[in-house]
C-alpha cells in the first residue's frame, strides 16, 4: 500500500479556522470580522461562517460591545491541559510550593515563547501582602529575572539582545542601554542567577535560576517574586538566592540533568 503525505489529508475548513485562532497573539486581544478577513485573504462571509462555528463551541467569543471577537474559555482549558501534561510542570509543583512556603513570598516557573516570557504554573504564600498569579502574561526578557536567565543561559536558537533591540522602558528602573543589559546578562551567567529589582514593575522584585533537562537544555526559569520594600538586594542575594539555587538543581536533576 502507498502512503500518501499527511498534507494531502488536510481538511481546508479546518485549516482555515485553525488560522482564526492563530491571529489572537499576544499583541492582540479582539479582532473584527473586516480585519480577520483581510489578514487571511477570505471572504467576509466565510469569516462570518468559521467565528459562528468556533464560537458556537466555546473556542471564540463575541464582545457584544465592540461586536469584536476574542478567544473564549475552551483555549484556556486546552491550553491548561497541555501545561499539566508537560512534565516540567509536573515536576515543577511540589518545588514552587515549597519554595513558596520557604520564603514566604510567591513561586512560579516560567518557559519562553518566541521573544517572550511565559508564566505556566504559580503557587502564592499564605500571607496577607503578595504578588498575586500573572499566569498568561508575556513577560519582556530584559527587564525580568525569568527573561534574563534565557538572554543568559540558553544556547543557539533562542532570543538575544540583539532581538530586543530598541529596550522597551516600563519604568525610571528599566535598564535600556545595550552595554547595561550585556553587563547584567554577564553577570547573571557568572552567578548562576538572575535578579530583578523593580525593573518591569516598580513595587516587584524577583530572582530566577535555570531548569535543564536531561539533554542539558534549558527547560524553564524558576523564579520568586515579591514587594520590593521585603526583597531588598541583601535580602535576595544572602537569603533567597541560596534557597533558589538549591531548588533550580533539585528539580534539574529530578527532569534528569546531569550536571
Amino acid at each position: 500500500m502507498v502512503r500518501r503525505a499527511k498534507s494531502n489529508y488536510v481538511i481546508q475548513s479546518v485549516s482555515h479556522a485553525l488560522d482564526v485562532l492563530e491571529q489572537f497573539n499576544g499583541n492582540v486581544d479582539e479582532i473584527g470580522v473586516t480585519e480577520l478577513s483581510k489578514r487571511l485573504k477570505l471572504h467576509k462571509n466565510n469569516v462570518f461562517r468559521l467565528l459562528a462555528t468556533l464560537e458556537a463551541r466555546g473556542y471564540i467569543e463575541q464582545n457584544r460591545v465592540s461586536e469584536n471577537y476574542r478567544l473564549g474559555l475552551k483555549c484556556l482549558q486546552l491550553g491548561q491541559t497541555f501545561i499539566h501534561q508537560m512534565g516540567l510542570l509536573l515536576q515543577a509543583r511540589a518545588t514552587l510550593e515549597e519554595l513558596a512556603k520557604s520564603a514566604m513570598e510567591s513561586a512560579f516557573v516560567a518557559i519562553r515563547k518566541g521573544t517572550g516570557i511565559v508564566p505556566l504554573d504559580f503557587v502564592e504564600p499564605v500571607r496577607p501582602v503578595r504578588v498575586v498569579s500573572f499566569l498568561g502574561s508575556v513577560l519582556p526578557p530584559h527587564c525580568t529575572a525569568v527573561g534574563k536567565i534565557y538572554l543568559a543561559f540558553e544556547a543557539d536558537g533562542g532570543v538575544s539582545q540583539s532581538d530586543l533591540e530598541p529596550l522597551q522602558r516600563h519604568n525610571d528602573k528599566t535598564i535600556t542601554d545595550s552595554k547595561g543589559l550585556a553587563d547584567q546578562i554577564k553577570e547573571t551567567g557568572e552567578m548562576g542567577y538572575a535578579i530583578e529589582n523593580g525593573e518591569f514593575v516598580n513595587e516587584i522584585s524577583s530572582i530566577a535560576v535555570p531548569v535543564r533537562d536531561y539533554t542539558r537544555t534549558l527547560v524553564g526559569a524558576l523564579a520568586i517574586v515579591g514587594p520590593r520594600d521585603r526583597l531588598s538586594m541583601d535580602k535576595l542575594r544572602n537569603d533567597i538566592a541560596p534557597m533558589i539555587l538549591n531548588a533550580g538543581r533539585d528539580l534539574s536533576k529530578r527532569l534528569g540533568y546531569a550536571g
